[in-house]
């Protein structure tokens, strides 16, 4: 490990353990990646490839020390309800669009005998009576 690196993880460190205990110094205090690379002065891809660990660690210390949900986890949870109203909203969508399906079909049906039955009553099949037979 290079000094650098190692400089980079004790910030990262002491930069959660401010965050932790809500004494921020140099970010918001929001329990995020974003607040703790700025509190720790290094860029957040840091955070996302050379100290993805500490990433991790700073997550569990979240939900263990503060019983909060961390904000990208929330997010997560928020999309994924979301998505799930939408395919319930789709799922309905569906069954209602078979329902028609079926009953269009039967329209179809009940129009196609009646005009069979018109053809076999001599009647051209273009031709339709203005009035039923009956009056």
């Amino acid at each position: 490990m290079t000094e650098r690196s190692s400089d980079e993880r004790a910030r990262i460190r002491a930069a959660i353990d401010r965050l932790l205990t809500g004494q921020p110094t140099a970010s918001d205090g929001a329990l995020t990646v974003v607040a703790l690379a700025a509190e720790a002065g290094v860029h957040r891809m840091a955070l996302q490839k050379r100290h993805a660990d500490l990433k991790h660690e700073f997550y569990e210390r979240v939900r263990t020390e503060t019983k909060q949900v961390p904000e990208s986890e929330k997010r997560l949870r928020k999309t994924v309800s979301d998505l799930k109203e939408t395919v319930a909203a789709q799922k309905a969508e569906i069954a209602a669009l078979r329902h028609q399906v079926a009953q269009l079909a039967l329209a179809n049906a009940v129009l196609t005998l009646q005009s069979k039955e018109r053809s076999l009553e001599g009647a051209p099949d273009n031709v339709v009576p203005l009035h039923s037979p009956e009056e």
